[in-house]
């Protein structure tokens, strides 16, 4: 196991007023909108990621001007900036990918399809981190792959566009990958960087990204009416702030492990949630896909010893 795996935070001993599963179902219900919300813009993918980091940003960045948190920042190196600009450049990509992905597929293939994130980690964690993994770990890896496949199936029989948009979610999913995985490396033991110092600075690499990009593309920034702006504000609120944001709240009080866990019930609400908002159906290869990809992965998740 390579000394850069994170140390998995041990729970607070400190009880909640509420079980912590009432916390965690929260924040995978948050989660879950995320899809649907987009699936309600008619902005460009890039537009609705940029200013879902945006607001998140402009909300969040009070703490950046603590003492800690500047005495921290200052004692970057260029090494740190740099592997904080790639990860920015990585979640920017994983935003313009996999939010495009919804204008071609279906929330189901495409929320289920980014739950591949765990094993993507797992293989870039081996070829940069040098972290081993059991055969039973490969064993999950291998199940999930081959729902994917069923879900990939399943669209082109649909239509080509559909499996376009699978393929944009999977190459969203390898970009978020390597965010994290250079996240797992800065906070680490030996790096030391806080949570919400590399949160906010990434976002400002990223957000840099689209907005360059956008430019690029020539998409308006401003030519939006009032929905537009209240979806943009209700991405940055509820699947971030009280999805994401949530789930760093709950490490204090349960291992990153049963967050993992929970996390893999997205696919499902967003699923069941496009059901009932978007009107959307769910193929039968979808439903056997998806199912083969959860199994995968509890496998995956259930033999690893450290899951962050």
């Amino acid at each position: 196991m390579s000394e850069l795996q994170l140390q998995t935070p041990q729970p607070n001993s400190k009880s909640l007023p509420v079980p912590p599963i009432v916390f965690l179902v929260i924040g995978v219900l948050a989660v879950s909108f995320s899809a649907i919300i987009i699936k309600w813009s008619s902005a460009p993918a890039t537009v609705l990621g940029l200013y879902r980091l945006l607001i998140t940003f402009l909300m969040l960045c009070p703490v950046l001007f603590t003492q800690k948190s500047r005495a921290e920042v200052r004692a970057f190196t260029l090494k740190t900036w740099l592997l904080v600009a790639a990860s920015g450049v990585c979640l920017a990509f994983h935003f313009i990918l996999w939010i495009g992905s919804l204008k071609y597929t279906t929330v189901a293939s495409s929320t289920i399809l980014i739950t591949l994130q765990p094993i993507f980690v797992m293989a870039l964690a081996y070829f940069t981190l040098g972290e081993r993994t059991s055969l039973r770990t490969w064993a999950g890896a291998g199940i999930a792959i081959i729902g994917s496949t069923c879900i990939g199936w399943g669209d082109f029989r649909v239509s080509g566009d559909a499996l376009w948009g699978d393929l944009l979610s999977l190459l969203g999913t390898l970009a978020v990958s390597g965010y994290m995985v250079i996240g797992q490396y800065l906070r680490s033991a030996q790096q030391g960087m806080s949570s919400m110092v590399y949160s906010l600075y990434v976002y400002i690499f990223a957000i840099l990204v689209m907005f360059f990009y956008c430019l690029g593309e020539g998409y308006s920034l401003v030519a939006y009416d009032a929905h537009e702006w209240l979806l943009f504000a209700l991405l940055a609120v509820v699947p971030t702030v009280f999805g994401h944001t949530l789930f760093n709240w709950l490490l204090k009080y349960v291992n990153a492990a049963t967050i993992s866990m929970g996390i893999l019930g997205e696919p499902i609400g967003a699923t069941i949630l496009a059901f009932l908002l978007l009107g959307e159906s769910v193929a039968a290869a979808q439903w056997v896909g998806g199912a083969v990809i959860l199994s995968g992965i509890w496998l995956f998740l259930s033999s690893s010893k450290k899951i962050q």
